[in-house]
């Protein structure tokens, strides 16, 4: 009989061994006692470490950053980058309370991710110790699970649990907080293993029901969604749709699961396909707002959803068929079952959609190439496109700025592309770059902002310099709340609390340790980005914009 293997230390050996068995090899944190002992463990003790020589030999790398929510944002985008766990360690109280926008927004774009918190020590709670607060209620209703460790021995345990069921599908965040005595306390306790439960299988009925419908559509069209990233579906839904000539609109972080250029890839072809279709199959992402909640065309099309869990499936429309679990083995089902199914010629509709993306394309060359002044925002991204590696990864953080990007800008791979998501959240993005960065060393990481989110993170740009993280930052800055603005004065004819100052955000990464320029005329802006890509240290390129050059959007979210 094999026994179960144990580890001997304190609270912060057991977190540490957990993490690293799942794959967490960075730690995104701010300093803070409560979770001392985390950091004794993740350098290995205080041999490794000495006041000449801070480097760190231990199992899990330590990047400290200077705001709590950046740490949480990094841990997410690790999560979305790797399709592991993040790993956040934050302080108790207030360094909790930071993090819930991120794990709100891991939530909605289920990240998988873990959040660790200190606590006030246990033999002191009910007497007002420092940052006494009960946070697992807090975050409850934005994370999978949230429990607090009481016991030494079980502190391995609970961490363990935690990345589980961070990583299983339905993936998303997890919070563990442990009071500050356990956390220093010795114990023995049972060594995490990192092994995640398989994959949901999923009912063969189901699947093949979904393979009837599409072989029986004439003008279908397939969503890919985040999911089939997360769950590791992409070669599977490239290689599908593929084979059947399906049309296919990329979601989120479905984008690059088909690389530019591929014959089935139609997105810039959107409202024509979903108002012609008469079958749209929705794979691994919600029917939000950004899909219509839902509702393709006029009469509306039949819907298929198709998601890792069945709890994710919607119940707000009425669905003609639905399949649920392991996204990989749903699509190869679907295509076996497609096989032996009688189907109608779908492909003069694919060929239809891919002529209009085409055109869709050519035609961005006005904006692309626009030598207005004040600079169009198109121009930005005429000049990054063709500076851009087929690795890269781009990051958006921002409103109408990061709008034209989702427009612009086609990943070639999945995995490429990190934007909020749909809870919209402003600030993720110095977060988001340094784990890219970490996660990708040797790619490019571009980083977009409209100049209204770049405020909510620029100060990070010291722990981009402090751990040496060279990211290329671009800042559309047309001095207003550009979301906000236009549509305010579309309802009211005026507008207020929409106005920025040009502010010269290049020099406040300079004064943190990077560098940058102001740009002003549009023939300047590739000179500008080329200096950026091969300065090697935090660069931001700081494009003065025309303000009312608004991005001409189809839905306001509501």
């Amino acid at each position: 009989m094999t026994s179960t293997p144990e580890l001997n230390g304190h609270g912060g050996d057991h977190v540490v061994a957990a993490a690293a068995a799942h794959g967490a090899d960075v730690m995104w944190t701010l300093s803070g006692a409560h979770v001392f002992p985390v950091y004794d463990a993740a350098v290995g003790g205080r041999e490794t470490v000495t006041a000449h020589d801070p480097s760190q030999t231990g199992p899990v790398r330590i990047v400290d950053v200077r705001h709590e929510a950046t740490a949480a944002f990094a841990a997410e985008a690790t999560g979305k980058l790797t399709r592991r766990p993040g790993f956040a360690v934050v302080t108790a109280g207030p360094g909790v309370t930071n993090t819930v926008s991120a794990l709100t927004s891991a939530w909605f774009n289920g990240s998988p991710m873990v959040v660790l918190g200190g606590r006030s020590p246990a033999g002191r709670w009910g007497q007002g110790a420092l940052q006494e607060l009960d946070h697992p209620p807090l975050v409850a209703p934005v994370t999978k699970s949230a429990v607090t460790v009481s016991e030494p021995e079980r502190v391995g345990a609970e961490l363990d649990r935690a990345f589980v069921t961070a990583a299983t599908a339905h993936r998303g965040p997890t919070f563990v907080d442990i009071p500050m005595d356990v956390l220093f306390s010795h114990a023995r306790g049972p060594a995490a293993t990192g092994a995640l439960p398989a994959g949901t299988t999923p009912d063969a009925a189901a699947v093949s029901g979904v393979a009837e419908l599409l072989a029986g559509a004439e003008r279908p069209v397939v969503v890919l969604g985040g999911d089939v990233w997360a769950d590791g579906a992409d070669v599977v839904a490239r290689d599908v749709v593929t084979e059947l000539e399906l049309p296919v609109i990329a979601n989120g972080m479905g984008r690059g699961v088909l690389p530019r250029g591929h014959d089935c890839l139609v997105t810039r072809a959107r409202s024509a396909a979903f108002a012609g279709a008469d079958l749209v199959v929705v794979v691994g992402a919600p029917l939000d707002f950004r899909l219509g909640y839902g509702v393709f065309g006029s009469p509306p099309a039949r819907v298929v959803h198709i998601a890792d869990s069945a709890e994710q499936l919607a119940t707000h429309v009425e669905l003609a068929g639905s399949a649920a679990g392991d996204l990989s083995a749903i699509l190869r089902g679907l295509s076996d079952a497609y096989a032996t199914a009688p189907s109608r010629d779908h492909r003069p509709w694919t060929r239809e959609l891919r002529e209009r993306h085409e055109a869709a394309v050519a035609a961005d060359g006005a904006e692309l190439e626009s030598d207005a002044d004040p600079i169009h925002p198109g121009r930005i991204y005429g000049e990054l496109l063709p500076r851009l590696a087929d690795d890269a990864v781009v990051i958006g953080d921002g409103g109408d700025f990061v709008s034209f990007a989702g427009r612009y800008v086609e990943p070639m791979a999945p995995g490429n592309w990190l934007d909020p998501g749909p809870y919209g959240c402003l600030g993720t993005g110095l977060g988001y770059a340094m784990a890219a960065r970490v996660a990708r060393p040797d790619s490019q990481v571009a980083l977009l902002m409209g100049d209204g989110a770049a405020a909510f993170s620029l100060m990070d740009v010291d722990s981009l310099v402090r751990h040496n993280l060279p990211v290329v930052m671009v800042v559309g800055n047309n001095s207003a709340w550009g979301l906000e603005k236009h549509p305010m004065r579309f309802l009211y004819g005026y507008d207020v609390a929409a106005d920025l100052r040009p502010t010269r955000y290049d020099e406040v990464v300079g004064a943190l340790g990077g560098a940058g320029e102001t740009i002003t005329r549009p023939g300047d802006i590739g000179a500008a980005l080329d200096r950026a890509f091969a300065a090697n240290v935090p660069y931001l390129v700081n494009v003065m914009t025309d303000p009312e050059a608004a991005y001409p959007r189809s839905t306001t979210g509501v």
